[in-house]
């Protein structure tokens, strides 16, 4: 199949906004909810914005550019020690950033239902301004309930690793907190060897289809 340059950046356009809006909601509830149980690391570090700029990683735009789906912001600083809730603290934290995604997904899915429903006729300006709207809207909930759906792998540094990490022994917990620095190479081999397609994406797409 041929690259249509044209189409890609026509669909770029519309998928970043979407992309930022969720890579920043995801960062800022990780950073809230640290900042509700009593670490202020990323208040300090200016990291509890909705400035997408604050959160962007490059690596992580670049991954969105060659996926058309996924893609990850910088991890907001959390002093695990700080948070006054010693037994699930991490939990918390680490679940804040997929389940705030899953609300935007569940907004954009109502919000295109409201445009959807309203009567609106071709080749007007009205037309023009809603059919790149309902676009935006469904990409929102397809990139919102990747975003989530792919940070509840069970693998560090993502955030299912860290909520898995909480509830297990303290030594498998230390065990497998060594495997972190192996993370990004386990994630890219479930991407390469088609793992990834045949578990985490019929996920996606389930969850995908059932909110639109």
């Amino acid at each position: 199949m041929d690259f249509n340059i044209a189409e890609y950046i026509r669909f770029m356009s519309l998928a970043i906004v979407p992309f930022f809006f969720a890579i920043t909601v995801h960062e800022l509830s990780h950073g809230v909810a640290a900042y509700m149980l009593g670490d202020d690391t990323a208040k300090r570090l200016g990291r509890l914005t909705l400035n997408p700029f604050a959160h962007i990683d490059i690596v992580g735009l670049l991954f969105l550019l060659i996926t058309q789906l996924f893609g990850w912001a910088k991890p907001v600083p959390v002093n695990f020690s700080r948070l006054r809730n010693n037994k699930y603290g991490m939990a918390i934290v680490a679940a804040a950033g997929p389940v705030s995604n899953i609300a935007v997904a569940l907004a954009s899915a109502l919000l295109l239902q409201a445009v959807l429903v309203v009567p609106i006729h071709a080749d007007t300006l009205a037309a023009k301004i809603a059919m790149p709207i309902a676009i935006m809207l469904k990409l929102s909930v397809q990139i919102n309930v990747a975003l989530a759906v792919f940070n509840l792998i069970p693998i560090l540094p993502l955030d299912g690793g860290r909520i898995l990490t909480n509830f297990l022994p303290y030594e498998k917990a230390f065990k497998f907190s060594q495997t972190e620095r192996y993370g990004f190479i386990i994630i890219i081999l479930l991407f390469l060897t088609g793992i990834f397609d045949k578990t985490v994406l019929p996920v996606i797409r389930y969850l995908t289809a059932f909110l639109l």
